[in-house]
């Protein structure tokens, strides 16, 4: 209890700390998100109702703090960002964190503690070799024991400043920050969790669907107009949720520009062909393609058919992912020549925004309650 009170206190000073705010943008006015009645649930269209022109705060405020920590969430929120986004995995016994892979030798001081050297190992990860440490080898009250560092230092070094102060969260910490940043920020805030490698843990003897369910029928969020988006990159893992475990929340189909989901005969271009995406409609209610399917990097700002299509098959657009940094934006929005600058995020995003998607994914969610802001959504 002690380290999440501090993580809370932590989170919440970051904010209002005069030697931070100059790291972090000022946030403008925050407006309401409009609502439409465009989800398409099980029974086909016309009768979910789903929040569009929602800002996601990716893995909360990863620009600005360490991901998936309560205080990069808690940020995201008082940020502007209208949903938070856990990634989640399992430990050995169970339970749900929030961590963007189940390797966590990148995301953790695990390797600084000698006790767990022998925990180092190889896995076969979706079909990738992968050396590390696997939160499916720890228990949670081990890895209680880490504490979160910055993924990308060399791109994010102001993040470093928080490296060793944060633990990892539970799911259920997170549903938790939720309902009390809703009432103390007046305003419904929202969760986007994502099950990473679903087929891996399942394999494991781990699956995260249960866990998952479970968590969300406790906090009163498995429902259709639910303040929740589950998402994942496995269509089957999306029907199993909707036809097997009867969810009724909405659910988000993740995309990628090339490749399929694991263990998949189709590819994610055969799932966005107009059939696709009328047969995923079925049992899903938007996508979330990787930001180049919507609009190419190019200066010419044209966008693809994928909008138009998934707006027809009655499914929301909300792409991934936004940065400010040079080498995360097209070359014609970066400004110098140094990667690590910040470029005109503020242009890429409202060309998204005008390009028709109903929200978008970003590491900075200040950025995006702007960019937001400029254009009439």
């Amino acid at each position: 209890m002690a380290d999440r009170r501090q993580v809370l206190r932590y989170g919440a000073l970051a904010v209002a700390a005069p030697a931070i705010a100059a790291a972090v943008p000022a946030a403008p006015a925050v407006a309401a998100p409009t609502w439409a009645p465009t989800w398409a649930g099980p029974a086909g269209p016309a009768t979910r109702r789903g929040r569009k022109h929602i800002v996601v705060g990716h893995r909360g405020a990863s620009g600005y703090r360490p991901e998936h920590t309560l205080a990069s969430y808690e940020l995201a929120a008082r940020l502007g960002a209208d949903f938070i986004e856990p990634d989640l995995v399992s430990t050995k016994d169970g339970v749900l964190v929030c961590r963007h892979e189940p390797e966590i030798g990148g995301t953790t001081d695990v390797a600084s503690h000698p006790e767990f050297a022998d925990r180092r190992r190889t896995v076969l990860l979706d079909g990738v070799s992968v050396t590390g440490w696997f939160t499916h080898d720890f228990t949670l009250a081990e890895l209680r024991t880490l504490r979160a560092t910055e993924r990308i230092p060399a791109v994010r070094q102001r993040n470093t400043l928080y490296n060793g102060l944060f633990p990892v969260p539970t799911f259920n910490e997170v549903l938790a920050l939720r309902t009390r940043l809703s009432r103390e920020l007046g305003r419904e805030i929202g969760v986007f969790p994502e099950t990473k490698h679903p087929t891996y843990f399942r394999a494991l003897g781990l699956a995260l669907e249960t866990p998952l369910v479970r968590a969300l029928r406790n906090h009163d969020l498995d429902r259709a107009a639910a303040p929740v988006y589950v998402q994942s990159f496995e269509a089957a893992n999306l029907i199993a949720l909707r036809r097997v475990q009867k969810v009724k929340a909405p659910l988000v189909f993740l995309t990628s520009g090339s490749g399929g989901p694991f263990g998949d005969s189709r590819t994610y271009a055969d799932y966005l062909t107009p059939a696709g995406l009328t047969e995923l409609s079925r049992w899903i209610d938007g996508l979330g393609p990787e930001k180049s399917q919507v609009l190419p990097a190019t200066p010419a700002d044209t966008p693809t058919p994928l909008v138009a299509n998934a707006h027809a098959a009655g499914l929301n657009v909300i792409p991934y992912t936004f940065r400010a940094e040079n080498q995360f934006l097209p070359a014609h929005l970066r400004a110098g020549t140094d990667p690590t600058a910040y470029g005109r995020a503020i242009d890429e995003q409202v060309a998204f925004w005008n390009a028709g998607v109903d929200g978008l994914f970003t590491d900075m969610p200040d950025i995006g309650v702007l960019a937001r802001s400029l254009v009439h959504v």
